[in-house]
């Protein structure tokens, strides 16, 4: 008997010695239901992975150098018991995680990340900081306490009323911290990829006991790097392997970003280094397991690349753009030119099949003109929000299109679309 409990333990320990992000079965569920979610997910990314376009962050295809921006946060605490009501100290720690992982100035970076990739590390040049305004404009913490029901499942209620509806999602990165279990145990997290931007869900979930740094926080993921990885995916990044575990060369194989070595599985605990173990093509230097969106123990990942940055600046200058705006948060504001304000007009997914959305976060924007290839007027389209202006386009032909872009009958900026 002793020994069956033995092994019993042991299984039950090593459920949660690997991490598990569900991001990619959560997007699945939403992608499988309609194949214009999917359609419109595949657009979306194939633009945060591949555009090439000046923005607020590139000039001439250059990156653009100290272009620090802020993103406001809420930080729902869903509690069913006094433990799981984590203090303050435990989400600002997780705050100063975030932002020293995100600004490169990490402690464990130089011990943890080899020197043959250090070259290739990234700061994100991304500051995150607790809103101080709700969406009403009254003063906040930037942290909601609710004490649930203990009948209600954290993980299917969390945006619900019988959770904590999110703060406006376009305004706000909206995190939701409570105990993931039942069908969701062993889960540490998750959060949604930019198609998401705006949804009722649209944020990142995860286990108190994998959250900051104090407290609850549990090793091996005590030190706040499943914030950094989900939030990693809110930003537009995959994991190293791609969006499913695959064999190699396959599209689905793919995180899109250059400079992180391809994998068909992750790497987990801490590896020594050079490992060629889910290596696609082995190399002297091998897989870069200590990134932050692989699967690593919290002390053996520290790094993102500087393919991963452009694409978390497209994904900032397209389906993350209205949080470029800083009017909820006590962060200091981004200071821009009025030619950056310009640059940080931006037409995405483009190309596109059915609907486009113009981004202008720093000034306002109100009609769209849709001109085709022999200069006529084809279309003409009402813009309601600065941040996000979605327009319709599955009644025109596939081809090339020119744009010109308006606010109170003057002319912005002009700009190419592409209907597939």
């Amino acid at each position: 008997m002793k020994k069956i409990t033995l092994l019993l333990l042991f299984v039950a320990s090593s459920a949660f010695a690997q991490r598990t992000c569900l991001t990619d079965k959560k997007m699945n569920e939403i992608l499988n239901s309609d194949p214009a979610k999917r359609a419109h997910h595949e657009e979306v990314m194939d633009f945060v992975r591949n555009s090439k376009g000046d923005n607020l962050f590139r000039t001439n295809g250059q990156q653009t150098p100290g272009a620090v921006i802020t993103i406001p946060v809420v930080f729902h605490v869903l509690y069913k018991n006094a433990t799981q009501n984590i203090t303050d100290a435990q989400i600002q720690s997780q705050l100063d995680v975030l932002n020293k992982d995100y600004r490169k100035t990490n402690t464990d970076f130089n011990s943890v990340v080899p020197s043959v990739f250090q070259g290739i590390s990234a700061d994100m040049e991304i500051v995150f900081c607790k809103a101080t305004k709700t969406p009403a404009g009254a003063a906040t913490t930037g942290i909601v306490r609710k004490q649930i029901a203990s009948s209600v499942s954290f993980g299917d209620s969390y945006y619900l009323a019988a959770g904590d509806p999110a703060w406006d999602p376009t305004k706000y990165l909206n995190v939701w911290i409570g105990i993931l279990n039942g069908e969701y145990s062993g889960i540490l997290g998750w959060a949604y990829l930019p198609d998401q931007a705006g949804e009722a869900w649209d944020g990142f979930v995860c286990d108190y006991r994998y959250f900051g740094t104090t407290g609850t926080a549990t090793a091996p993921y005590n030190k706040g790097r499943t914030c950094t990885h989900e939030i990693g995916h809110y930003l537009g990044l995959d994991h190293p392997w791609g969006e499913d575990e695959s064999a190699c060369g396959t599209t689905a194989n793919d995180d899109g970003v250059s400079d992180t070595p391809a994998t068909n599985n992750p790497y987990y605990g801490c590896t020594t280094f050079p490992s060629n173990e889910n290596a696609c093509t082995p190399t002297t230097n091998g897989s870069l397991f200590m990134n932050y969106m692989d699967y690593a123990d919290d002390a053996c990942m520290a790094m993102f690349t500087n393919g991963q940055k452009t694409l978390v600046q497209n994904a900032m200058s397209g389906p993350r753009a209205s949080l470029l705006t800083s009017s909820v948060t006590a962060c200091s504001t981004l200071s821009v030119t009025d030619f950056q304000a310009l640059k940080a007009i931006t037409i995405y997914p483009n190309p596109v099949s059915t609907n486009f959305f113009v981004t202008s976060p720093f000034m306002d924007v109100d009609e769209v003109e849709i001109f085709n290839q022999n200069g006529q007027l084809v279309k003409t389209s009402k813009l309601s929000t600065k941040e996000s202006n979605k327009v319709t386009v599955d009644e025109l032909a596939s081809g090339i299109y020119y744009l010109r872009i308006y606010n109170q009958n003057q002319f912005i900026k002009s700009d190419k679309l592409i209907i597939k």
